[in-house]
């Protein structure tokens, strides 16, 4: 809609990109590419995917310099390389097969699996709680939450968009069932069955009726993130039927959407008026 708020400027979403180049690192882009780079988003701010890539980098060891390095780079290393925080592809004394394991863990924790960043976040919030740095550990806590957040919401949108298509229908409250025909996560055709009509007969006619939709790249391949959310709010909501899906609608086991009650947990923690020897709780993000 013209005055939905929520969605009027698409376009500035910010997306956590994991680059594909010689010796890939973190990036925020605003669009999506046809390419082999991993994203996760989209962020609705750039203060949040960089609390999100700052988790990330608390748990690898990837370059955080800027611009493509050659094959066989040979510049000086940085301070975080002396600090054992980097690789330091940049001098040449990081191996190819080291560094490519990195950026395989740095992928499977963006799509699937994101322990390693929680227990180095984890690590590093228990380690400023012991020293009573309470407010340092707070935004380690708020790093790991947008990383989460961020991860789990790509996880979601990728599980639908992933389907080339789902036909999925809900009884209403008048009898007749309403059908929705959904592409890529873009809503492609709907109607409401009419009385003693053939659920599968109408069903087939809505698929020959609807939108074509060629997909694009990234997890939001032909439409918003906004718009694909509502189909899945629909999709999920109680009394839904799946008449007919191509492909696999899955989210992955152990993905970032599990962390995300924990998490909220702790947030809501702060706006709560606590003791002063109750402050190291809150910086823990509680095992589930």
């Amino acid at each position: 809609p013209s005055y939905n708020r929520r969605s009027r400027h698409p376009e500035r979403v910010v997306w956590l990109k994991l680059t594909d180049e010689p010796w890939p690192r973190l990036s925020l882009v605003r669009r999506v590419l046809e390419d082999d780079a991993v994203y996760v988003g989209p962020y609705n701010s750039r203060r949040t995917a960089e609390r999100a890539m700052a988790a990330l980098h608390e748990a690898f060891p990837l370059r955080q310099c800027s611009g493509r390095l050659p094959r066989k780079p040979s510049r000086s290393p940085c301070v975080l390389a002396e600090m054992g925080r980097c690789l330091s592809p940049c001098d040449g004394s990081a191996s190819v097969d080291a560094y490519a394991a990195i950026v395989s863990s740095v992928r499977e924790a963006l799509i699937a699996n994101p322990e390693a960043v929680v227990a180095a976040v984890m690590r590093k919030m228990a380690t400023l709680s012991s020293q009573a740095r309470y407010e340092d550990a707070g935004v380690h806590r708020d790093r790991l939450s947008a990383f989460l957040r961020g991860s789990a919401r790509t996880q979601r949108l990728s599980a639908l968009t992933g389907c080339p298509e789902v036909v999925a229908a809900r009884r209403l409250d008048n009898g007749r069932w309403e059908m929705h025909v959904v592409r890529y996560g873009r809503l492609a055709a709907a109607g409401v069955l009419r009385p003693g009509e053939s659920g599968r007969a109408f069903a087939a006619s809505l698929v020959a009726s609807a939108e074509t939709v060629v997909p694009g790249p990234g997890p939001t391949p032909a439409a918003s993130a906004s718009e694909t959310e509502c189909v899945l709010r629909w999709l999920e909501s109680p009394g839904i039927r799946l008449f007919d899906i191509d492909g696999v609608w899955s989210c992955p086991l152990g993905g970032a959407g599990g962390r995300i009650e924990s998490i909220s947990a702790a947030e809501t923690s702060r706006e709560r008026v606590i003791p002063f020897d109750e402050r190291s709780v809150l910086a823990t993000v509680h095992q589930p």
